[in-house]
C-alpha cells in the first residue's frame, strides 16, 4: 500500500514543468524527491501537491493539505500507540446541521 503525501516544490527541472523537485518536513528530517508534473501541469513554486510514487496528482490548497496533515498525524500516532480520536479528525467530530436546523 502507498500514501500519496503533500510536498512543496521548490524547484523545476526543465522549461516545461514536467518534472519539478519537491520536498517536506518530516520531524527532523527533511525528505526531497523528484516529481513528475505532467498529470497536473506545470505549478508556481512553493505550491503544495499531493504526490504518489514520484507522480504529482492533485495541487492542494491550504484547507485540503490541514485535513491530509491531520490524518497522517492521526495514522503516525496511532502507530505509536497514542492515539486519541479527539485530537484528530476535527472536521468529522463537528455536528453537521440536522434537517430540523437547517429549516
Amino acid at each position: 500500500m502507498c500514501l500519496s503525501i503533500p510536498l512543496q516544490l521548490v524547484a523545476l527541472e526543465d522549461e516545461n514543468g514536467d518534472f519539478a523537485i519537491a520536498e517536506r518536513r518530516q520531524g527532523n528530517a527533511l525528505r526531497r524527491e523528484r516529481v513528475n508534473m505532467m498529470l497536473i501541469g506545470r505549478q508556481p513554486l512553493g505550491s503544495w501537491i499531493l504526490a504518489s510514487l514520484g507522480l504529482a496528482r492533485e495541487v492542494l490548497d491550504d484547507h485540503q493539505r490541514a485535513l491530509i496533515e491531520d490524518a497522517l498525524a492521526a495514522v503516525g500516532a496511532s502507530l505509536a500507540g497514542d492515539y486519541d480520536p479527539s485530537a484528530h479528525f476535527s472536521d468529522l467530530n463537528t455536528p453537521r446541521p440536522t434537517r430540523s436546523t437547517l429549516q
